[in-house]
């Protein structure tokens, strides 16, 4: 039962133990291989960052046409699972769990870094306006994705499977699909994206479909109660438009309770991508989504060690997520235990680089 736990009390997480309700959330930092091969400066940082009680890796994609960006990892491949295996054993040196954050990211590629060469596939050819891509080239337009067409949706789907799969057999203790920040996902779930007229488009029910034939296929690899699902229902980063989110995010949240999942993890509405935003209007409180789900929930979106806290006590969460204070501060845990300053993050090094705002930030016992 949620409510008056203290952020270092262990918890429960399907059936796992977790050492603490202190969160590491998926966390793009572009480190990996040209080639989605995860690299030794990646078990560097997971292992300063040990203390968490439950981590979650970087978002990590599920084939090469998945992929937006330069050095994210992919989890396809057997060099891939390989490559991994340190990086997990590093991440899980200091009895934290491990997840694997499993990734597409549909209309938000480019025809640059698709395998084809061709503009990415989506639910429907609507463009994201409004925003532009980081090419290598610099900023240009987000294009016109081509439609899914329904093999094209199977192959994904198999594809979210295997990597899950793999996520296992590279040692992750369970994965977490990244079904928020207008990735694919969601852009199945969106009535302003989805303008499907097949059975994946129109109804909520059918708009939903392929989040719950991804989940199947998972099921297949992975027991439910070692699966969470990443959310982000109040957020309209790269127009992840809906007509009615409050209803839509209430009903994805009833049907993934029936799933007996082993956590849900909502994304505040202050925050859109990886940066703060104005909360909107119409935000949706996070309690009132959180309270709609039985289960284990993780909330991640600016907070502090005291907000986190009241939090927990209010019963609004189980599990609080540090995004850009894990970043400056490897030994976050340490730091909020014995009521420490905390470092600023440093802009340079956020993505890609070497160890440069990456490793590099000193513990507590290294400053004293």
């Amino acid at each position: 039962m949620r409510g008056s736990s203290s952020l270092f009390e262990p918890i429960r997480v399907g059936e796992q133990d977790l050492s603490s309700r202190i969160v590491l959330p998926p966390l793009t930092r572009s480190r990996a291989t040209d080639t989605g091969l995860a690299t030794s400066l990646m078990a560097q940082y997971y292992r300063q960052r040990s203390g968490a009680g439950l981590i979650i890796a970087e978002g990590t994609v599920v084939l090469p046409q998945a992929t937006a960006y330069p050095r994210v990892p992919g989890i396809y491949s057997e060099e891939q699972v390989a490559s991994w295996r340190p990086v997990v054993e590093a991440a899980k040196s200091n009895g934290s769990t491990m997840y694997c954050q499993l990734w597409h990211v549909g209309r938000q590629s480019h025809s640059s870094v698709q395998p084809d060469g061709l503009p990415p596939k989506a639910p429907s050819t609507v463009a994201i306006t409004g925003q532009q891509y980081r090419s290598p080239g610099g900023p240009v337009p987000y294009e016109v994705p081509r439609e899914l067409i329904e093999p094209d949706i199977a192959e994904i789907v198999d594809a979210f499977g295997r990597a899950a799969r793999n996520a296992l057999r590279a040692g992750f203790d369970g994965v977490e699909l990244h079904g928020a920040n207008g990735y694919l996902i969601e852009q199945f779930l969106d009535d302003g994206i989805n303008l499907r007229t097949d059975k994946y488009g129109g109804s909520i029910a059918n708009r939903m479909r392929f989040l719950e034939e991804v989940l199947q296929e998972v099921f297949e690899h992975v027991p439910p109660h070692r699966v969470g699902v990443r959310l982000s229902p109040s957020s309209d980063w790269m127009d992840a438009i809906d007509s009615d989110k409050r209803t839509l995010f209430s009903t994805v949240i009833r049907r993934l309770d029936e799933c007996g999942l082993a956590y849900l993890h909502l994304v505040e509405p202050g925050i859109a991508g990886a940066t703060s935003a104005e909360e909107s209007s119409s935000a949706i409180p996070t309690s009132e989504l959180a309270q709609l789900f039985t289960g284990p929930v993780i909330v991640t979106g600016g907070h502090t060690f005291h907000s986190a806290q009241e939090l927990i006590d209010r019963g609004v969460a189980d599990m609080v997520g540090f995004g850009r204070l894990f970043i400056a501060n490897p030994d976050l845990p340490t730091r909020f235990a014995v009521g420490a300053p905390l470092q600023e993050v440093r802009k340079k090094g956020l993505y890609g680089g070497a160890a440069e705002g990456y490793t590099d930030y000193p513990s507590l016992a290294a400053e004293k």
